[in-house]
């Protein structure tokens, strides 16, 4: 674990709030010079804290809907299993992917998926190549996930800071052309890529580029720029809480509650797995273990069960095929 101070946290946090904002905007709230906190962030990327800048971008609005999957692994060698994690790094509609440990999966992904025909044939072709190291899977249709702000880097952290970000699986779809996917997928790669670059690689003026930005983040296709940070490297964990509940109709008294807590940094919904998925950054499994014990006292009538596993590993996140 790297050392970081009290100033590297809140730079985070900016990144976080806006991973577009300029090295001026930043130092300006975080109370460094423009110089100091360049320098931070190289650092804090050198050391491996900042693993990328990448855009939340809502791809149900262009017309996708998501299915995720967790696979169980058996008789495979350390090789194999690289091979079968790089097979879906590099599939091109693969948006999620993530290690997992604590219960009988190995990794989750979440695919994008516009054509239902083009799935079926890539898992046709995934089973041809691997289906003898799959002990279990286990599918889902992703419908909804609510990024919450990294709120735990701050000691002084307001509620009001809590906002999120929503891919929603409903809604009005958005109208687009090639170029707002061109925009997009530089975008997705690296929040912070300047426009003089985009215009650069697209051959398109810098004034088209800004308008098109504007037009896809007051559309809701773009709803934020954000950092990927390795948690580890900060001192905390990655966990995912699966809840079952008895009652089902009071699940929103559960999120008004769980949503003010600085560790909670992600809601998921899917049919066909859990009723509620939590997601907390925390600095052990103690702390978890906490945060879950006075969530099950409060809504002892409601929650019914719930299960855990350590995220160790995130391979890809890209919120575009």
């Amino acid at each position: 674990m790297d050392k970081i101070d009290l100033k590297d946290k809140k730079i985070l946090y900016q990144l976080d709030l806006n991973s577009r904002q300029s090295l001026s905007q930043i130092a300006k709230k975080v109370g460094l010079s423009k110089k100091v906190v360049s320098y931070r962030i190289k650092r804090l990327q050198k050391i491996g804290v900042i693993k990328n800048f990448y855009t939340v971008i809502d791809s149900y609005k262009l017309g996708y809907t998501s299915f995720r999957f967790y696979l169980a692994l058996q008789n495979t060698t350390p090789e194999m299993e690289q091979e079968i994690i790089n097979y879906f790094i590099n599939n091109k509609d693969t948006w999620w992917i993530t290690r997992v440990e604590g219960r009988r999966f190995d990794f989750v992904a979440i695919i994008w998926i516009k054509d239902i025909n083009d799935f079926l044939k890539f898992w046709d072709k995934t089973l041809l190549n691997y289906r003898k190291y799959f002990a279990e899977q286990i599918f889902s249709v992703y419908a909804q996930m609510a990024l919450y702000r990294f709120s735990f880097l701050l000691d002084d952290y307001q509620t009001v800071d809590r906002k999120k970000f929503e891919i929603t699986g409903g809604g009005k779809k958005v109208e687009y052309d090639d170029l707002d996917l061109q925009i997009l997928n530089l975008l997705a790669s690296n929040a912070r890529i300047p426009i003089k670059d985009i215009s650069r690689k697209l051959y398109i003026s810098t004034i088209t580029i800004k308008n098109r930005i504007k037009r896809l983040i007051k559309s809701g296709v773009i709803q934020g720029f954000r950092i990927d940070i390795d948690p580890f490297k900060i001192g905390y964990q990655y966990y995912k809480v699966d809840i079952e509940l008895n009652d089902y109709k009071k699940i929103h008294q559960i999120i008004s509650y769980i949503k003010n807590n600085p560790n909670l940094v992600c809601i998921e919904k899917s049919a066909g797995f859990a009723d509620l998925e939590l997601r907390f950054y925390v600095k052990d499994l103690n702390e978890l273990k906490n945060i879950m014990k006075d969530l099950t006292i409060k809504f002892a009538s409601i929650i019914r069960n719930y299960n855990y596993f350590y995220a160790s590993e995130i391979y890809k996140i890209k919120f575009i095929p």
